[in-house]
């Protein structure tokens, strides 16, 4: 059996076509940093081809072994319960061992960062600039505390103050956490989309950035995020491959 299993990397979906689009962008460069891996994307929703088909024409074609990787980064209802229940689905004979979500890590702080910088920033400018972690939301308290714990964590790399805000399901909007900033008398404000993928809710966070000064694009196809990817899937695969040579 071959010691590297199959990367699926598995996406949420949307009707707005930016999103697969910049999926498929962050899978390519992913087969790029590693050649010979193979890399296929299923998504849960919208999009095809779906989770659920990959997994067939996998099993059709002779795989065994599987690293599902959810595209996601907290860990709530999709990858607590949508995702398990599609790879419990999957045909019998595919081995499937599901990764960890992509955060929190500090490739995607750095990642962060880089859009920041893309946007118009430099390093210079973090002591007097307040960021706004802005991320889609969720109504899990688990990925809300994390997005808070990673605005703390952001907070002490230099910038002047980090605070969390969210698209949908918590709060602060994140206009709301522009104003806070401001109020604290930071120099600029910059809002920094903690999503990887443009769609209706990362929309919904540059138009709450009207009056920041920089808003910084999407993670997508950043090569902190490939990287962490890859991180993930390794992280993953080891049980996988020790199970083949037991």
């Amino acid at each position: 059996m071959s010691p590297n299993p199959v990367l699926l990397v598995i996406a949420h979906g949307s009707r707005d076509p930016r999103h697969a689009a910049t999926v498929h962008a962050l899978v390519e460069r992913v087969r790029a940093v590693r050649p010979g891996l193979r890399v296929e994307t299923g998504f849960l929703d919208f999009n095809i081809p779906s989770v659920h088909g990959v997994l067939e024409s996998l099993a059709a074609q002779g795989v065994r072994d599987v690293v599902a990787l959810p595209l996601l980064l907290t860990r709530a209802f999709h990858a607590k319960a949508d995702i398990p229940a599609v790879l419990r689905d999957a045909p019998p004979r595919l081995r499937i061992r599901q990764a960890e979500v992509l955060g929190p890590s500090p490739l995607l702080l750095s990642a962060l960062d880089r859009r920041l910088y893309e946007a118009g920033l430099s390093p210079a400018d973090k002591s007097s600039t307040g960021v706004v972690l802005a991320s889609a939301g969720s109504s899990d308290p688990e990925a809300i505390a994390v997005i808070a714990d990673i605005a703390r964590e952001w907070r002490h790399t230099g910038w002047c103050a980090v605070r969390p805000a969210f698209a949908s399901a918590s709060l602060p909007r994140t206009e709301d956490a522009v104003r806070r900033l401001r109020a604290l008398g930071c120099a600029r404000v910059a809002v920094a989309p903690y999503v990887l993928a443009p769609g209706f809710l990362p929309d919904r966070i540059a138009r709450g950035a009207a009056d920041a000064d920089v808003l910084a694009d999407v993670l997508g196809p950043a090569p902190e995020v490939a990287r962490l990817l890859l991180e993930r899937y390794d992280g993953a695969r080891v049980p996988l491959v020790a199970a083949v040579g037991a």
